[in-house]
């Protein structure tokens, strides 16, 4: 199923139909690694549970089990293979494997962070996993973080809509949790690059 199939009106059709499972499914493949609106579906539970339709605690654990154990599946397919896929894709682009494997010994470094922050961020949530994996973050390591960032990251979502759907419209809620997705990436991105652009400018005056 293709993310242009899963429209606001598709995800909200799924979840009538298949409840629970709908967002533990949803989320679940999202976070392994595939693209599609799990977040969308696990708004459209919490905004069915705040009418009535599920119970608040059924979505939250649905949610909570759905991220730890589709970023489980992440990490793994990470793990196992991920690096080999990786270094395929930059021979393609003609990107060095020295600079691959510098970018690989950073990443691990901040990995427990981009795992627990990462649900909260548009691209990352769904690559968090897998990175980790292919960074070769210790695995007990990765479990406390990655469950920790869950149970937020699905407390926060299933509760935000729950409350929210009481007083404005689900198209309004998915738009603003789309809009700080989004923002918390572009925040990332100018944080990473004003990081390197220090460095180089410090290297630069050092070596003068």
């Amino acid at each position: 199923m293709s993310i242009e199939l899963l429209s606001l009106d598709n995800a909200q059709e799924i979840a009538h139909h298949y409840g629970y499972w709908a967002v533990f499914t949803g989320i679940a493949l999202e976070n392994t690694g595939i693209p599609i609106p799990g977040e969308t579906i696990t708004i459209v539970g919490g905004f069915l549970a705040g009418s009535g339709e599920l119970n608040y605690w059924g979505v939250l654990s649905s949610a909570i089990a759905g991220a730890v154990i589709g970023d489980n599946f992440g990490y793994w397919i990470g793990k196992i293979g991920g690096w080999k896929v990786l270094v395929r894709v930059a021979k393609l682009f003609r990107f060095p494997e020295e600079k691959l494997e510098l970018a690989k010994e950073k990443y691990s470094k901040n990995a427990a962070q981009a795992v627990f922050i990462g649900r909260f961020i548009t691209l990352l949530r769904i690559f968090a996993g897998p990175l980790a994996g292919i960074a070769q973050m210790p695995y007990q390591k990765f479990l406390l973080y990655n469950f920790s960032g869950a149970a937020l990251w699905a407390l926060t979502i299933v509760s935000l809509s729950f409350f929210l759907g009481q007083i404005v419209s689900l198209q309004q809620i998915v738009l603003w949790v789309t809009q700080a997705g989004v923002f918390a990436l572009v925040a990332v991105i100018l944080v990473v690059s004003i990081s390197i652009l220090w460095k180089y400018r410090r290297s630069n005056l050092s070596a003068k």
